[in-house]
């Protein structure tokens, strides 16, 4: 430890979280301070971070409060740090996060190194074959109503490294300021938006959920992704025991059960005839419910499994109607460059079940694209039939220009 300061923190630890703070790019905080005018001063301002946080001086600034809208029409509140704070949440998390990790539970999914999303729709789907029940559940406003002694409970029990504790319980309490200029004093609740609110999500949900579960229902495996999260069940008796259970487990945490997003779903295929009110339930964007399939050999069986959403598939629609409208005079090749890494994203992810319904999503792109042709060019703007054709030689003397076309989603003659 050098002489004059608290802790023992390295340069090269804050240098090195700067590093994976600009990967992850993001917007500036209430500083206004973006990247770029990071570096015009770069190697002070890693430096005078390093000392305020070695010494014990470092305090952080209020986060930025951004509200941006849900599917549902209510809006999220992100809590924005500044870069410097970015900074110093990833040097906390780089030291903390690996005391954590490996207690973590194999059923909890979110922002965890080495698992996805789709890890945990392939899981849920393979249960759901095993077991006729499940409880859809949703916790109500997790981030923003995580109790903070709680929280400084979990993490005292996996460290007592005191510039941890310290900086972490500084963090949490840091205001939140809005676009109006009002600040908020926070005393429960983690920023969403913040490096290390996912590490600490995690943790406070590893001992009120994934650890209750494993040791009181062994028999009831779970998956969750952040408040997202499934239970599967033998019985209907036994999922509604359950979901009790599972409420009072909250109330006992001080968060609640999300009354509107959770409910008893039954797994009706083949193997699990009959019926019941709740007969599918959406989970990370795919919607799990009986349909048609055709097995190894050839014939069709109804199974109980998952396909890309409706909310899913008409968001890719508004993002790429809203691409359209914003660049009506630009080239196919252009829109290609805007286009391309939102369709690459959505079709890795909502392709790897139950392709061909995400392909019917896909070929809506097609649809755009005739619409853009045919207001470019006045030649065949009265002409569906010539937009359809024009589009069909680029995409035979340029099938990889869109994504979707190296997938063989290609225009057809309308």
């Amino acid at each position: 430890m050098k002489e004059g300061k608290s802790f023992e923190i390295s340069k090269y630890q804050v240098l090195e979280a700067y590093k994976r703070v600009k990967a992850n790019h993001g917007a500036g905080g209430i500083d206004e301070m973006d990247f770029t005018e990071f570096e015009k001063d770069f190697k002070n301002n890693l430096y005078k971070l390093w000392n305020r946080m070695s010494s014990g001086s470092y305090f952080p600034l209020p986060v930025r409060g951004v509200e941006i809208p849900k599917r549902n029409g209510k809006k999220r509140l992100l809590g924005i740090p500044t870069i410097t704070d970015r900074v110093a949440q990833m040097v906390v998390r780089m030291n903390f996060e690996p005391l954590v990790e490996p207690k973590f539970c194999s059923n909890s999914y979110g922002y965890r190194p080495g698992r996805s999303a789709i890890d945990a729709v392939g899981i849920t789907r393979k249960r759901c074959w095993k077991m006729a029940w499940v409880i859809e559940f949703d916790i109500k406003g997790m981030f923003d109503n995580i109790d903070h002694e709680l929280m400084m409970k979990a993490i005292q029990a996996h460290t007592d490294c005191k510039w941890i504790l310290l900086y972490i319980e500084r963090l949490l309490k840091a205001p939140i300021m809005m676009a109006d200029g009002s600040s908020e004093e926070r005393n429960s609740g983690i920023p969403q938006g913040g490096v290390i609110s996912p590490v600490l999500a995690n943790l406070f949900m590893h001992y009120t959920f994934d650890l209750w579960m494993e040791r009181q229902y062994t028999q009831n495996h779970g998956v969750r992704y952040a408040d997202d999260g499934v239970i599967h069940c033998r019985t209907k008796e036994t999922a509604e025991r359950l979901l009790e259970a599972l409420k009072k487990r909250m109330v006992t945490c001080k968060l609640e059960i999300h009354p509107d997003k959770t409910r008893i779903v039954y797994c009706r295929s083949d193997r699990y005839p009959g019926r019941h009110e709740h007969e599918s339930f959406d989970f990370l964007g795919y919607t799990f419910r009986r349909r048609l399939v055709k097995s190894e050999n050839g014939k069709f069986f109804n199974s109980f499994t998952p396909a890309v959403s409706k909310s899913a598939g008409q968001n890719l629609k508004n993002k790429i109607r809203d691409i359209r409208q914003s660049n009506k005079i630009l080239s196919l090749e252009k829109l290609a460059g805007i286009m391309n890494p939102i369709l690459r994203g959505w079709s890795n992810y909502f392709s790897k079940f139950c392709a061909s319904e995400a392909r019917k999503v896909l070929n809506y792109v097609n649809h755009t694209l005739i619409r853009c042709i045919r207001f470019k060019y006045k030649t065949i703007k009265r002409s569906k039939a010539k937009a359809y054709r024009y589009l069909i030689r680029i995409a035979k003397a340029q099938p990889n220009l869109f994504y979707h076309w190296k997938m063989g989603i290609r225009p057809t003659v309308g």
